[in-house]
């Protein structure tokens, strides 16, 4: 069976788009990854009063590091600080609840402002959850640590934090609980940053879901 150079040629336009497609979805050093959220009082309050017009349900954020074609995950965990971990286990769930995870990938990075923050990725590890989530305080929380990865490039900025729901003015039982056993004022105001409002940046571009919860 003969094949005609017309179809050749479409057969390749196929394959280079099949191919083009399938590095365009890639998972690359320096890709975000957002976690959906687990069913802990604090991890809903984080997504109550953090929702954003894009609808996302994000509380937990880290950075990829593709090292000989396995992604690693660079994240400041509660209860875990600082760490790098496989990217299979960063997904796993601490809990029975169901999850989404997406990839972001920074619109017009450079190889040399991927390395400058995977090399301080690295020198954080091991540094402590940051619970007050105030900026100023010891520790990183989630998006703090992200945000101080790529603070250099202005790719992420601060905003105004506020533990309130939007509909009812009031703090989450989850927030007056944290703080309170923490012996401190909610930090109402104060400037930090959270998951879905860094997944909202206009800095970011959606790669591809790679849990659907």
């Amino acid at each position: 069976m003969k094949i005609s150079i017309l179809s050749k040629t479409a057969l390749l336009i196929v394959l280079i788009l099949i191919m083009s497609c399938t590095t365009a979805t890639t998972i690359k050093s320096g890709d975000i990854v957002f976690r959906g959220a687990s069913q802990s009082d604090l991890s809903e309050a984080i997504n109550e009063v953090t929702q954003t017009e894009k609808a996302t349900n994000y509380t937990h954020m880290g950075m990829c590091s593709v090292e000989d074609e396995k992604v690693f995950v660079y994240h400041s965990d509660l209860g875990k600080g600082v760490v790098k971990e496989p990217l299979e286990l960063f997904l796993k769930p601490d809990d029975s609840s169901n999850y989404t995870a997406d990839i972001y990938r920074i619109k017009n990075s450079t190889q040399p402002q991927i390395e400058n923050a995977i090399s301080k990725a690295i020198k954080l590890l091991g540094e402590p959850y940051n619970v007050t989530y105030i900026l100023e305080d010891k520790g990183y929380y989630c998006s703090e640590y992200i945000y101080e990865l790529f603070k250099e490039d202005g790719v992420f900025t601060l905003e105004p934090m506020t533990f309130k729901n939007a509909e009812t003015d009031s703090f989450h039982n989850g927030w007056i609980t944290h703080y309170k056993d923490l012996g401190i004022e909610i930090p109402e105001g104060k400037l930090g940053c959270n998951p879905n409002g860094m997944a909202a940046s206009e800095t970011l571009d959606f790669v591809k879901k790679i849990n659907k919860g």
